[in-house]
């Protein structure tokens, strides 16, 4: 019988994340893919501030630590400087699509050669629990706590924005709530990734994800409101490939 062994990108210590959040399941996803790729010498990450601002933690590769919403524009000038690097940013959605999305929208734009890992549990995880751009409509949050409604505006749908873009190569929205989903996951992190090495360009992967504490659900609970509800509002999908696009 196959023995599973853990990946050597990610070192032994233990994750701070809660009980039942998949920021950990995705962090090994990332880290397979770069060593079954073969790029970890090559490989430079870059996390800001959120839930995962203790990733550099977490990686068993070089690591830098943007400023709130700027991981995009870090990772440019170290693409810029290193092309021969792998840099890949890993972000949430309150980082990524409200302080940061001048930065992701341009980076697309301009058709940056790097990978984006864009974890959407739809809420402010770190600080409190406040609504994010990304929360549903009817969602609760500290900051609406009757639920996220139209006055509030409605939910930012980045995948399908970036999509837009002349420079976006490859957006796909994946899921950890379910094995499958998950080994769905990994295989479009991988591509993002091997996109890169093959300088296609700008790829990111949205990753649907849970966050129990917040939500105030169990992890069980948490994963089937995914499924339930929030995949009717972002569904799962490849938004732009550019290897069929220029097949």
């Amino acid at each position: 019988m196959p023995q599973f062994i853990k990946t050597k990108n990610l070192t032994s210590k233990p994750f701070h994340y809660c009980p039942g959040c998949t920021h950990g399941i995705v962090h090994r996803l990332v880290a397979e893919s770069i060593e079954e790729l073969n790029l970890s010498e090559k490989t430079i990450g870059v996390a800001p501030v959120g839930c995962a601002v203790f990733a550099y933690d977490y990686f068993n590769f070089d690591m830098a630590e943007a400023a709130h919403g700027r991981a995009p524009a870090m990772a440019t000038g170290i693409k810029r400087v290193h092309p021969d690097k792998i840099v890949f940013c890993y972000q949430g959605d309150g980082d990524l699509a409200s302080i940061g999305t001048a930065e992701i929208v341009h980076a697309a734009a301009r058709g940056e050669n790097i990978s984006v890992i864009f974890i959407n549990n739809g809420i402010y995880g770190m600080t409190g629990g406040q609504m994010a751009p990304t929360t549903i409509i009817g969602q609760k949050a500290t900051t609406c706590p009757e639920g996220r409604s139209r006055i509030n505006g409605f939910p930012l749908k980045v995948c399908e924005m970036l999509s837009t873009q002349t420079g976006t190569y490859y957006a796909e929205r994946v899921s950890t709530h379910s094995a499958k989903n998950v080994l769905l996951a990994k295989k479009a992190i991988k591509k993002a990734i091997q996109n890169q090495a093959e300088n296609k360009g700008f790829s990111i992967v949205e990753v649907m994800t849970n966050c129990p504490t917040n939500w105030k659900m169990t992890p069980t609970d948490s994963l089937k409101y995914i499924e339930q509800q929030v995949l009717a509002v972002y569904p799962l999908g490849v938004y732009k490939d550019g290897d069929k696009t220029n097949a």
